[in-house]
């Protein structure tokens, strides 16, 4: 019998999480949509709101910004990985930007 190489239509298929994909983290701070930027990715200069050094091209890093402003671009803050994950301990919970 031919090998069925196809997903079957009730196969669950990963929807985001990886590198491209918004994926919803919760915290104390909030919810957050949090996106990962590969190094390829990483064209510009940015500064981290967690440590206030500059991302530079090339690094991975990722992007965060408010679950419920979804569209809102001002919002958006680009966040070295490390800073990203220790924010709570750096600072209240409360939104410093």
């Amino acid at each position: 019998m031919p090998r069925r190489n196809s997903p079957k239509p009730h196969d669950p298929r990963p929807l985001g999480g990886g590198v491209g994909w918004a994926r919803t983290e919760s915290g104390p701070d909030g919810d957050w949509l949090v996106r990962a930027i590969s190094g390829a990715q990483a064209q510009k200069t940015y500064r981290c709101p967690g440590c206030d050094h500059e991302i530079r091209p090339g690094v991975a890093h990722v992007v965060a910004w408010p679950a419920q402003e979804t569209g809102s671009v001002e919002e958006r803050r680009h966040w070295h990985q490390a800073c990203w994950d220790s924010r709570g301990r750096r600072w209240p919970a409360a939104r410093r930007w």
